[in-house]
């Protein structure tokens, strides 16, 4: 049975970004939703001892809308830090390299983010087949790792990431959003696509949810 991530942080932490509020509903009420779904569903199923990285990988249906949004949503946390951190070496020279500064960056991925319509996912990944950076977006629960696509950052835009704090003010989320990117967390995440390809995907989410 797979249980709610912890978070690594108060959640009273983040200011104007993500209330206590914002945090109780969408932590404690909608990540925790999928995480009981998810167990309520492979009861009796194939899936019943899989690791999260493999029903991701394998499954269809109301199975995988569950368990890639707890993955989606563990990553998300991830992204995101109460202070400032710095970029890798290695990351900087990526993003350079195929945004041509990490202000480049900040103008696709925002502007990404704002665009796609309806509840989804923005994410910056590294494409494991051509070695490239590049900006994805996801709709609903999909997540790029099933698109041999290793995933680096991603913000939710669901309605309930920011209504709370932000109304319908999607831009002024985004623009919040990128002051608390966790960029030691996106390095590392490089580190491991580098190191480990697609395996780094499951790698996350099995270390996050170990099979019990």
């Amino acid at each position: 049975m797979f249980e709610l991530r912890k978070l690594p942080y108060g959640t009273n932490e983040f200011g104007n970004f993500i209330s206590e509020q914002a945090f109780e509903y969408h932590y404690g009420k909608h990540h925790q939703t999928y995480v009981n779904n998810l167990n309520n569903l492979i009861k009796g199923t194939e899936f019943e001892n899989a690791e999260l990285g493999d029903i991701i990988l394998k499954s269809s249906g109301g199975v995988f809308n569950n368990a890639a949004q707890v993955y989606n949503h563990d990553f998300y946390w991830d992204c995101i830090s109460p202070k400032a951190s710095e970029l890798s070496a290695e990351l900087s020279a990526a993003i350079n390299a195929e945004f041509g500064s990490l202000d480049g960056l900040k103008e696709k991925f925002i502007a990404s983010s704002t665009t796609l319509f309806g509840s989804g996912w923005n994410w910056l990944v590294y494409n494991t087949q051509n070695k490239k950076l590049e900006i994805v977006q996801t709709s609903n629960a999909a997540t790029p790792a099933t698109d041999s696509k290793v995933p680096l950052l991603v913000v939710d835009v669901w309605e309930h990431a920011y209504y709370i704090d932000h109304r319908n003010a999607r831009p002024a989320y985004l623009e919040a959003f990128w002051k608390h990117i966790n960029w030691a967390f996106v390095s590392v995440s490089y580190k491991w696509a580098l190191e480990r390809g697609v395996e780094s995907f499951k790698f996350y989410a099995n270390e996050l949810h170990p099979v019990k």
